[in-house]
């Protein structure tokens, strides 16, 4: 059981977010379509996750806490990390809340964290990469988001940082041959130059980046060679069509200036709330029907295993134990 003073509070700092962004983009390429989900909400969420594992890192070596970083058990992501504590493999779960009401209400009393769920995806619980001494940590990240047209468009005015991405459609990202796509075009209708950067994978499906300057209403040919189009991100919001072309693919691709999603992640305080191992969680969590109301969801999207927050295990046991 944990109390209100067992909440370990972390900062939140720009450059959080940032490696959030980079390994997002990453994760376009071998992530999984759910049908009816926005790809900038998923986005966003792994923004958030990513910023919360980077966050907790950053606080064992502050801490001096002896910790190593091992690749993730989840074969299709060769990208993810998980941290080793006294040899426990530690699988970090985050939830973002970035709600202004229920922000201010944690920040000016944490405690009702502890009647929140501690929820896993029943799915990944039943993964064949667990081992019973792996442990699960729950943490809460309280953040804004600027998601629609007028937030982002406020975001712009006040000069605050926004990241804009659009994520292409799985036929440029997932392609069934793993051929060249061929010679790559782009044009913009936008009456201002614009600076794009396309971001896939090579012929190894390695990360791929390629920064190209397009002028009003011309045609530009990019003479790198792509494998897959993962996504593209303008500096600027473009008051236009933005189309791609490639020989592999024969219909163009259109993006309307609203097709452009907004994944920078405000970040304000990290919450790590406790921790839990696999074995014990697997005895003692409840199942969770998808479409449930909780309080860091709206409705919850899949089948999950719940636990109160209040019922795990305090961070310092853990922690302490490896100074």
């Amino acid at each position: 059981m944990i109390t209100p003073s067992d909440l370990l509070r972390l900062p939140y700092t720009p450059d959080l977010t940032e490696g959030g962004i980079a390994y997002a983009l990453r994760s376009l390429t071998h992530s999984f379509d759910r049908a009816g989900s926005s790809p900038y909400a998923r986005l966003r969420r792994t923004v958030a996750s990513v910023a919360v594992e980077l966050a907790f890192r950053r606080y064992l070596s502050q801490q001096n806490i002896p910790f190593e970083v091992k690749a993730a058990t989840p074969f299709t992501d060769h990208e993810r990390y998980d941290v080793i504590l006294g040899g426990h493999r530690c699988d970090l779960k985050s939830y973002l809340i970035s709600h202004r009401a229920q922000i201010a209400e944690i920040h000016h009393n944490p405690s009702v964290l502890l009647n929140a769920p501690a929820l896993v995806p029943s799915d990944q619980h039943a993964d064949d990469g667990h081992s019973l001494n792996d442990l699960y940590l729950f943490a809460f990240l309280t953040g804004l988001i600027a998601a629609s047209q007028a937030d982002l468009k406020k975001a712009i005015a006040t000069k605050q940082p926004h990241y804009l991405v659009h994520a292409m459609p799985v036929e440029w990202r997932k392609p069934l041959n793993w051929n060249p796509l061929g010679t790559l075009t782009l044009k913009s209708d936008s009456e201002d130059e614009l600076l794009i950067e396309v971001s896939g994978q090579d012929e190894g499906r390695e990360l791929k980046r390629c920064t190209v300057s397009l002028p009003s209403k011309t045609k530009v040919v990019v003479h790198e060679s792509f494998y897959s189009l993962a996504s593209v991100h303008v500096r600027q919001m473009p008051d236009a069509r933005v189309g791609l072309h490639c020989e592999a693919i024969q219909k163009a691709h259109i993006i309307s200036p609203l097709e452009w999603g907004n994944i920078w992640v405000y970040g304000m305080e990290i919450f790590l709330a406790g921790f839990i191992s696999h074995e014990e969680f697997s005895r003692r969590a409840d199942p969770l029907l998808p479409n449930s109301k909780v309080f860091q969801y709206e409705h919850t999207r899949v089948k999950n295993l719940s636990l109160p927050v209040s019922n795990l295990k305090p961070i310092q046991d853990l922690l302490g134990t490896n100074h």
